[in-house]
């Protein structure tokens, strides 16, 4: 990391596999690809930055004016409890003068996948001067902040007169130091969490309804408020903002916030879990108006009521199944000092019904971080001192119990002290910062912050796990498929019992997810087959360019000369056919290798062709699958004789080119389409000569005069722009959807790729 760690637990991983890491100057965000276009078993890992603020942040707690002469006058008090409290607050001072500037960020959490303009997730950040955002990354390299919530909120409570409800008492005034507290602590917030995705119904103008998908960001303050922001997806902005309200907790000092959502016969119940400094854990019912199948609480839910001093520093919830109980359940787990705080919750014919302990015997030093496997509801939590401790629930007859072992860094590290630890969505890597520990019993001079990535699932676990996965979705299980590809880059084969697996799972489903994860193995194969240059390919060659010279004025040239020239001209040229970066005598080696291995070579070559048609067949295959779709999209969304912009009948003529191709359905479907179209073909024209555009290649269009246009993968136009979408891994090309399309085809152009499951930029 290019600066150090900050906050309170500084890592979070995004369900699209986005770890975020809180620093003293920007919130750095790894990516983890795997990368189906390149031979190397290392992580494939993107990196970007989400910069902090130059300006510091200034709470709306009055007229510019007032608060300035209200902050000379506390400053300049002849009451020490007053001046003295007022210039070393740092949320009365954020941008503090002779003190350090408050830079960096306290923390990040990231919304549910499917929140942004490209179904991905949202990151909201929240800095070290109370500065709450939501960014987005929606051209791939860069970060964008859609909206400013702390100055959102602000405005509310100015123009509320900072009350939360008409009927509460008129305020102070702000000359009062109290009231001064009172307005910033009602707007200091200290953690913030995403709720799942709801749906809503809105009304249109013609009293229609229709279900809108929204999710909500609990925003918990120093004075133990909460506001509840909702959001319509998806999220672009402060037009997409729904509503903001606010409830309030009750705890003093809190800490930490979670949401507690709950699932039982079908009924939704939802809650905010909010954690004390002092020690208290509770349930806050949340009241969600217009979403559908969502119930709340009648009253707050205590989970552990003493005041013991020991401050909850994390909550996660994960939701089980009860083996004995037959019903789905609610563990909460607490990080409290050096213990971890647990609850069962499950519903009953009696009620809520809770049961709660403590794990002791963990940690000599206090947690300071913690997260959750929410598959299987492994705990993991560490300390400073490099030690991470696995916690496996186990269900007995009344409650639970867990298993615990320990994970030694010290043993894959060496001497190290860890800040933060993130598991990744499917569980299959932990992620750890680290710096360096002691060395012979002294601390390091220089601090270097590192992520440290830990595999905590073997491969036979990981393509197991991939082959009875009910998401199905490659793109959702990467840190799954990175495993895979490690496995297979290394060995140059595909196991015998993955292979036999899958080919049995595409014989008896019918679903594409198996071709798919078939097509990513073949890539992979592929290129463990190719050949490692034997430089890094960015890097620039040295070697002077050897330019034949003759007839030049006063240079004399031999025979001898210009053979030589000629061997070395020839020499280059054939560097040059065999690849970038690779030395002459490489290369000279290479041709003596095949020259007296010629027989060992060629069943290599044959392997690279046969797996290149297997990879040609399964692209084909997923071809036509989505062609069927998006033919089934136009039949169903067509009356009569029309130009849908689609071209439909070069898609219905190529699925019926292929004589070995003899699908039932696809050919009932064509049958009715070209009924529907009544001889018309709607043929695409080329925009710059105004040819026909005939439909031969799923990839490209020619029109006569050569004119080249790459068709989408989507829905199989051309597309006639110098701007359009790719997809994660560069697999395909997609255009950009129009005012003028109707709603079935963007809703088309809002699809995963159909290799990859990557989502489209």
């Amino acid at each position: 990391l290019q600066h150090g760690a900050s906050g309170l637990e500084p890592l979070a991983w995004s369900e699209d596999h986005r770890v975020s890491v809180s620093t003293a100057r920007s919130i750095a965000v790894l990516e983890q690809l795997s990368d189906v276009h390149s031979g190397g078993q290392d992580m494939v890992i993107h990196r970007t930055a989400v910069p902090a603020p130059s300006a510091a942040c200034m709470l709306k707690v009055g007229p510019k004016k007032e608060v300035a002469e209200c902050k000379e006058k506390f400053a300049s008090s002849v009451d020490p409890t007053v001046s003295q409290t007022f210039m070393l607050d740092r949320v009365f001072n954020p941008e503090g003068k002779s003190l350090t500037p408050m830079r960096g960020f306290k923390y990040s959490s990231w919304s549910p996948l499917g929140c942004d303009a490209n179904g991905r997730c949202l990151l909201a950040a929240l800095t070290m001067d109370n500065r709450l955002t939501i960014h987005a990354n929606l051209n791939r390299l860069q970060w964008v902040q859609l909206v400013d919530l702390t100055e959102l909120y602000g405005e509310r409570l100015f123009e509320a007169s900072y009350k939360l409800c008409k009927a509460d008492a008129p305020c102070g005034e702000l000359g009062d130091f109290p009231e001064f507290q009172r307005r910033h602590s009602m707007q200091t917030p200290v953690r913030m969490e995403w709720s799942g995705i709801c749906t809503t119904q809105q009304v249109k103008h013609n009293n229609e309804c229709r279900d809108v998908g929204s999710v909500l960001l609990a925003v918990l303050f120093e004075n133990g408020n909460i506001a509840i922001w909702q959001f319509q997806l998806p999220f672009l902005g402060k037009e997409s903002i729904t509503s903001c309200n606010t409830i309030e907790s009750g705890i003093s000092s809190p800490s930490v916030l979670s949401w507690w959502e709950y699932e039982h016969n079908n009924r939704k119940m939802s809650g905010l879990i909010v954690g004390s400094a002092y020690g208290p854990v509770k349930i806050i019912p949340v009241n969600l108006k217009a979403v559908k199948g969502y119930f709340t609480l009648r009253q707050p839910v205590i989970l552990w009521q003493e005041m013991d001093q020991l401050p909850v520093h994390s909550i996660k919830c994960i939701p089980l199944y009860h083996p004995y109980q037959k019903c789905s359940c609610s563990l909460v787990v607490a990080a409290r000092g050096p213990y971890v705080f647990w609850c069962l919750l499950l519903i009953s014919k009696a009620g809520l019904n809770v049961h709660n302990s403590h794990v002791t015997g963990l940690h000599s030093l206090p947690i300071v971080s913690m997260t959750a496997d929410k598959q299987n509801g492994t705990v993991y939590t560490c300390s400073s001192d490099g030690k991470v401790r696995q916690l496996i629930p186990i269900f007995t007859d009344v409650a639970l119990k867990f298993e615990h072992q320990l994970i030694k860094l010290s043993e894959v590290f060496g001497s190290v002290r860890t800040h933060g630890i993130a598991v990744s969505p499917c569980g299959a890597y932990l992620a750890v910062i680290t710096t360096e520990g002691m060395a012979n019993g002294l601390h390091p001079v220089n601090k270097n912050y590192q992520v440290q990535f830990v595999t905590l699932k073997t491969f036979e676990e990981a393509a197991a796990q991939l082959l009875e996965s009910s998401v199905q979705n490659l793109f959702r299980q990467v840190d799954l498929t990175d495993l895979v590809r490690w496995k297979i880059l290394r060995d140059k084969h595909i196991p015998q019992f993955l292979q036999e697996a899958l080919d049995k799972k595409i014989e008896t489903c019918g679903s594409t997810y198996f071709w798919r994860f078939k097509l990513f193995l073949l890539r992979i194969l592929y290129q463990s087959m190719q050949k490692a240059p034997s430089e890094v390919p960015w890097r620039p060659s040295h070697e002077d360019a050897k330019i034949l010279i003759s007839d030049s004025p006063g240079m004399g040239s031999t025979e001898d000369d210009q053979e030589e020239g000629t061997s070395k001209q020839a020499n280059k040229q054939s560097l040059g056919d065999t690849g970038k970066g690779v030395d002459i005598d490489d290369t000279a080696e290479d041709s003596l290798h095949q020259s007296s291995d010629t027989g060992g070579r060629e069943p290599m070559v044959e392997k690279l062709l046969e797996i290149q048609a297997q990879i040609e067949a399964v692209e084909m295959h997923l071809t036509r699958e989505h062609m069927k779709r998006v033919l089934g999209e136009v039949y169903l969304h067509t009356w009569i004789t029309e130009n849908t912009s689609i071209p439909t009948r070069g898609v219905c003529d190529f699925l019926m080119s292929d004589d070995g191709y003899d699908d039932r359905t696809a050919r009932v479907l064509i049958g009715h389409i070209l009924k529907k179209m009544n001889k018309q073909t709607f043929p695409e024209h080329c925009s710059l000569c105004k040819e026909i555009l005939p439909f031969t290649d799923r990839k490209q269009a020619v029109c006569s005069n050569g004119h080249i246009w790459l068709r989408c993968f989507l829905t199989y136009q051309s597309c006639q722009s110098l701007v359009y979408r790719r997809c994660l891994l560069h697999d395909s090309i997609a255009r950009h959807p129009t005012p003028e399309d109707p709603e079935w085809i963007k809703r088309l152009l809002q699809g995963p790729c159909t290799f990859c499951d990557s989502p489209v930029f």
